[in-house]
């Protein structure tokens, strides 16, 4: 005991020594600034910032997550103090290695070749305590640190702050109520015609977006939700000037899906770092944040109980979760690989998940339909082509809803029992050649509106399901076009490249 206590003793006081200035005035001690990875991508400044703090501070209250460390830190060191703030982020195992890590590793890498040998004094001492029997000595400045923190210290990350970005007068403008949209408030919606100009390019997202979403508040529905691969989150104004209101980075991978509450106040949001955040509009704190066991490709809102939602992604599970317990309710399983859509049916008994199960000959359990409240399979025979069905979407007013296929066609099936296809009726003219491109109907119900892989926007006439007109949209597959809840034929669309653009 008293030699590892005297090697420890030993190496604190060779710390010390590193640490004190040179002649040439630049620390010696690598570790001693542990780098957090925090991206922003501001307007008119897309670069990752990298804050320095110092090797002691525990002031972590605004990372945006609580994450893992990587397997080699805990193979090489074992002490706190080597552990970057960067790595208390979302790590995902199966995820590809993100600029993060490749950075950390450069970062470790130099320090391991300085002069100092600190890093290999410190991992000889820790295999030295790995001897059965003996307890390793830890310092007094250790313990000290360690018993002034809190005790559910990672309950408290887990409802932090997100890495919030506030335009120019944003706050105000997320309580504001459009003079364009006043008019409508107090009337029915009119019959919706196709947009023909451009009204709007909002290209503030570093990587392609992957989904877009008007407030459903009729009175804040010039807010425009928007997730990207770039990590982010944004709001947008994009009715009245195009801009970009807030900025959320509460995620480390890929963002693939995100959901307006029906209040309109908060946002839930899910990626590739299989985490989920439901957060505060004006505030950006996480009300909820958990991590699932797999990546989040798709969440919806329940439409009739809003503390309730269901997720599903790159698992044979769905799950129902509800935000006052912060718990699963239900477990849906079927013998998939990834849920790539879901849809809730009328009045919320029923959902339907398209998922990419596909045999030779025809499409299994492409489609399942599920009893919310029991959680049984009520029919996975519902589409029966060899294609998989990127997106659904629910008719606004009569009990049908349209599926977009991989066969480069929309089919129509019918949302009451047996969900039967309707085979008059394909829209097909648009491509999908393995996007995610969705799809919606006009809130009137006579329009289909989809993106297309070639850039274009198709509109559809419901009943003929002829083409009425194609518009040039976008350089990149188009991914999301959708109509405004209450102004006539304003349209929003989003591509690969990460534009966004409103059409009128």
């Amino acid at each position: 005991m008293s030699l590892v206590a005297y090697e420890d003793s030993d190496s604190e006081t060779e710390t010390e020594k590193t640490e004190a200035p040179d002649t040439s005035g630049r620390q010696t001690n690598q570790l001693s600034s542990p780098v957090s990875c925090v991206q922003h991508f501001a307007p008119g400044n897309t670069k990752s910032t990298h804050e320095m703090h110092p090797a002691g501070s525990t002031g972590r209250s605004g990372s945006s997550t609580v994450c893992e460390d990587p397997p080699e830190l805990y193979a090489q060191n074992n002490d706190a103090d080597l552990a970057p703030p960067c790595w208390q982020r979302v790590y995902s195992g199966h995820a590809a290695l993100s600029v993060a890590y490749r950075n950390y590793e450069q970062a470790s890498s130099s320090s391991t070749n300085s002069g100092n040998g600190l890093s290999q004094k410190r991992a000889h001492n820790d295999s030295t305590t790995t001897i059965k029997g003996i307890r390793p000595y830890i310092p007094k400045r250790l313990r000290q640190e360690n018993s002034s923190k809190p005790e559910k210290e990672p309950d408290q990350r887990g409802s932090s702050d997100c890495d919030v970005e506030l335009s120019v007068s944003g706050e105000q403008t997320l309580r504001k109520i459009s003079e364009l949209i006043k008019p409508y408030l107090g009337s029915k919606y009119k019959v919706t015609e196709v947009p023909k100009s451009l009204i709007f390019c909002m290209s503030k997202h570093s990587g392609p977006v992957n989904e877009i979403q008007w407030c459903p508040v009729r009175e804040q529905s010039h807010m425009l939700l928007s997730a990207s691969m770039d990590k982010t989150v944004k709001v947008w104004d994009a009715v009245d000037t195009g801009c970009c209101l807030k900025t959320y980075s509460c995620h480390s991978c890929a963002v693939r899906a995100a959901q307006w509450s029906s209040c309109g106040r908060r946002i839930l949001s899910g990626g590739f770092d299989s985490m989920l955040h439901l957060t505060d509009v004006e505030t950006g704190k996480q009300i909820f944040s958990s991590k699932t066991e797999f990546r989040i490709s798709a969440l919806k809102f329940h439409p009739t109980e809003s503390n309730v939602f269901v997720c599903g992604g790159f698992s044979p599970e769905v799950k129902a979760w509800d935000l006052r317990t912060s718990k699963v309710l239900r477990v849906y399983k079927a013998a998939v690989q990834q849920t790539l859509d879901i849809l809730f049916l009328p009045e919320g008994r029923e959902f339907l998940t398209s998922t990419d199960a596909v045999s030779q000959d025809s499409a299994d359990r492409t489609i399942v339909a599920w009893d919310f409240q029991s959680a049984a399979k009520i029919s996975n025979q519902i589409f029966h082509e060899r294609y998989t069905c990127p997106s659904l979407t629910l008719h606004p007013k009569e009990s049908v809803f349209v599926a977009q296929t991989n066969g480069n066609y929309l089919a129509l099936f019918s949302a009451q029992r047996p969900y039967r296809i309707n085979k008059k009726k394909r829209y097909e003219g648009h491509k999908v050649e393995g996007f995610a491109v969705g799809c919606e109907f006009s809130p009137d119900g006579t329009l289909l509106v989809t993106g297309s892989s070639d850039g274009k926007v198709f509109f559809y006439n419901y009943h003929t399901s002829r083409i009425i007109r194609t518009l040039s949209a976008h350089k990149e597959a188009c991914v999301s076009a959708i109509f405004h809840p209450v102004l006539p034929s304003l349209l929003a669309t989003c591509d690969w490249a990460g534009e966004i653009k409103i059409w009128q």
